[in-house]
């Protein structure tokens, strides 16, 4: 039995984070969705990487889309093979994976080799966003300023 978890409270509490609850209240009601396998990789504090497995896809056969905070991955085979299957193993159906994306992280590069499938991300957080120092003073280096500019103000 699977519990679903009334959110609406916080809703009522909290300002801006309608996204964060929406993603939330979609996971609880979406099945999951095993094909294609995938791994996600923190490569460092601000790099990340999704391998996924497309055995049998090629380039032309995988798109890849980035709309706002989604980043959407589709697969579709053409079957150009002739002569019938006595036994199919490899699963070439067609594929559509969604990956939400937080603010500020992008896709860098999407790489395609040995039926595996690289897509490289990066979060790139602006300048304003970023951690600053701020430096301390003391009275006496506030007294040295005061004089500096006095002296500026005399001599003008």
């Amino acid at each position: 039995m699977r519990t679903v978890l009334d959110f609406s409270p916080l809703h009522r509490s909290s300002i801006g984070f309608e996204r964060i609850f929406g993603l939330l209240e979609a996971a609880q009601t979406q099945q999951p969705d095993h094909w294609p396998p995938f791994d996600t990789l923190k490569l460092a504090d601000d790099r990340y990487q999704i391998t996924m497995a497309v055995a049998g896809f090629r380039r032309e056969d995988v798109d890849i889309s980035v709309q706002e905070n989604l980043l959407v991955i589709k697969g579709e085979r053409q079957n150009d093979i002739e002569g019938e299957y006595l036994h199919r193993g490899i699963a070439y159906r067609p594929f559509l994976r969604r990956f939400e994306l937080a603010e500020h992280v992008r896709v860098t590069d999407a790489y395609l080799a040995d039926g595996v499938l690289s897509i490289s991300l990066k979060r790139e957080l602006p300048e304003a966003m970023k951690p600053r120092r701020i430096e301390i003073h003391t009275d006496d280096a506030v007294k040295a300023k005061v004089r500096q500019i006095e002296q500026q103000a005399a001599v003008a």
